[in-house]
């Protein structure tokens, strides 16, 4: 429950997504950019009010006296558009980030100049007064920077080492470390607001203050919001998904590539930090770096749909960042490939109504995960499928992982859930261990490349009359968590959607059916797991994934009638601009978690497929043709 002092906080639904592939920015309803970081996504946030409302600095245009509030994105892309009516006539707000072809390494300082928020007012019909109100608070809200005023349309603001400028049509004036604007426009009227990063320079302040701002002209912000237009709508306009949930799939599709930093091809988990799991409680983390366990989902999601060129792009990432000694895999990576992760508190933040504590960084990063390594090769398996190529450099290193699976796949880990309690025997690690091997096989045996096969066959069939002996419980009639224990975990709806055994096994089915029956809210919806605990107080919300998980084994057993029943409740856990969180509240059915959520779009487009393929085929036995259980 949303204690009354944090009411000023929207709802999580209330904010959309614009990027420019490098980094992006949350805007709400209410047209104010509450989280952007600069010049990456993983940088220090400029504007962070969604963290803390008093000291996190916004970025607000929108007009007085709103009466009601309509959006959308302009179809195909990722521009946001915001109608406001008002006592006095309706004015749209247009909020994009111009859209650039990733530089060279040699220009990377240039390109971080390039990073900019733009938005246009414009008065539709009648008139309406406006304001305009940048307060940048610099390192999360931490630095309120030295702001002055340059010329009567600009404005520049620094703190610590770094810097933004503002353009705006209209004067403006300096307030309080911040600027602002206000004024009318009548029918046809725009005002423009631009804001842009000035990366930091290695000189005194002197050089700071001497920065002026690029002039500008309507006409040439109007071009960029033209050429940024044609970008998003020429990719998205290949996409091949041509069913009946084609707006919901490339609305997924666009906000995968909204999340995908264009330098080296690596996925976001999701564009924030410690947007909570349970209001006011401690599960709040840094989802803005690129888990493994992502590499295969998106690989697969992204290659269905014909972007080989992002499948291309992320499998070199995962490529260049993961190559080394197997033994030191990491769950998850930095944008750049970064390896160290550390987990830092800010105790001077509020957190979201009061979800303490902030985090960046993730600590989970230098968990054990066995998963990770059947990500791995599940990707390169994926990728493969979909016409890559497998140079021998790459497929060497692989053998090393498959070499380490089988020393160590009888070993405790921290389970794909990254909990913090200490290391079980969970099922799910030992399924992606036997994925591991399984994909090997058929890498090798598709390509003729050298491997031990015969050895790769015997600790795969090791493995999974191990999980079938010790990992379901006769008497729970389900696959459990882990050895020995008596929980349920979603993860292992996972296991025929691998091909480790079909939906249709006794096994499996009842796993299925105790799924439904003890980890589901009245909505059908999925948790991840009951009666466990993982080390970290608190609780948590549905999982979308998981449900769309659900949702994929009921289109395995043939049943596609109940599969789309609960996919359409799925759809109604967007916003209205069609983006996911990670998490929903069984009771209020408010988002939770980190948004958008990266895992939560992958999901939808592959459960998407599966039922129109599965439909158009008339054929409810089969999936559809999961691409992980292609030979």
């Amino acid at each position: 429950m949303m204690h009354e002092e944090h009411d000023s906080y929207p709802p999580i639904s209330a904010y959309g997504l614009i990027s420019d592939m490098h980094s992006c920015a949350l805007v709400s309803r209410a047209g104010s950019i509450d989280w952007c970081c600069f010049p990456r996504f993983d940088s220090p946030a400029l504007f962070s009010r969604i963290l803390d409302w008093e000291k996190g600095g916004y970025f607000k245009v929108a007009p007085e006296g709103v009466r009601s509030v309509s959006r959308r994105y302009q179809p195909g892309t990722n521009i946001l558009e915001t109608t406001f009516e008002t006592e006095t006539g309706v004015a749209r707000l247009t909020d994009f980030m111009p859209t650039h072809p990733h530089p060279a390494p040699a220009d990377a300082h240039a390109s971080d100049r390039q990073r900019r928020l733009v938005r246009i007012l414009e008065c539709v019909s009648g008139s309406t007064r406006f304001t305009v109100e940048c307060y940048p608070r610099f390192d999360y809200g931490t630095i309120i920077p030295h702001a002055v005023v340059e010329n009567a349309n600009s404005g520049f603001a620094h703190g610590g080492v770094d810097a933004m400028s503002l353009y705006c049509s209209t004067p403006i004036a300096e307030t309080d470390g911040g600027f602002f604007a206000e004024g009318r426009l009548t029918a046809g009227e725009k005002l423009y607001a631009v804001v842009t990063y000035q990366p930091g320079l290695p000189v005194g302040l002197r050089t700071f203050a001497s920065h002026s701002v690029e002039p500008t002209t309507g006409a040439e912000i109007d071009q960029g919001l033209e050429d940024t237009r044609r970008f998003w709508e020429e990719w998205s306009s290949t996409c091949d998904y041509d069913g009946e949930y084609s707006d919901e799939v490339v609305r997924s599709a666009l906000t995968l590539k909204a999340l995908t930093y264009a330098p080296s091809g690596a996925l976001l988990a999701a564009a924030t930090t410690s947007l909570p799991e349970a209001i006011g409680g401690p599960r709040n983390w840094d989802y803005r770096f690129t888990w493994i366990r992502d590499a295969s989902f998106a690989l697969y999601a992204l290659s269905i749909l014909g972007y080989t060129t992002e499948a291309r792009a992320f499998k070199e990432w995962l490529e260049w960042s993961t190559v080394g000694r197997a033994r030191d895999l990491q769950i998850m990576y930095g944008l750049g490939g970064e390896r160290r992760l550390t987990e830092t508190e800010l105790p001077e933040l509020e957190g979201y109504r009061g979800s303490r504590p902030v985090r960046t960084g993730n600590g989970a990063y230098d968990q054990f995960q066995l998963d990770i390594y059947g990500e791995l090769l599940d990707s390169a398996h994926l990728y493969r499928k979909f016409g890559g190529e497998m140079d021998s450099e790459y497929w060497e290193y692989l053998q090393r992982v498959v070499a380490f699976v089988i020393d160590h796949w009888q070993e405790p880990d921290d389970g794909m859930w990254e909990a913090r309690s200490g290391r079980q025997h969970f099922v799910s690690s030992k399924v992606w261990c036997w994925v591991a091997l399984d994909r090997a096989i058929k890498a090798a045996r598709a390509l003729g490349l050298p491997g031990d096969l015969d050895t790769w066959r015997r600790v795969g069939a090791e493995i999974k009359e191990d999980v079938l002996s010790n990992g379901y419980d006769s008497e729970r009639a389900a696959f459990v968590q882990a050895y020995g224990s008596k929980n349920l975990d979603a993860s292992n709806l996972l296991m025929p959607l691998v091909g480790f055994i079909p939906a249709t096994d006794p096994r499996m089915r009842s796993t299925i059916a105790a799924i439904e029956r003890e980890l589901t809210s009245p909505q059908g919806f999925v948790y991840r797991y009951s009666g466990f605990d993982d080390g970290v107080a608190g609780s948590e919300g549905t999982f979308a994934i998981c449900t769309f998980w659900l949702a994929d084994n009921l289109i395995a057993l043939g049943e596609v009638d109940r599969a789309r029943d609960l996919f359409d409740k799925l759809r109604g856990c967007a916003n209205d601009l069609g983006l996911f969180s990670e998490e929903t509240d069984a009771e209020t059915e408010e988002m939770l978690g980190n948004f958008p959520q990266a895992f939560s779009h992958l999901a939808l487009i592959s459960t998407a497929v599966q039922l129109h393929e599965a439909e158009a085929r008339g054929k409810k036995g089969q999936s559809g043709g999961n691409a992980n259980e292609a030979s």
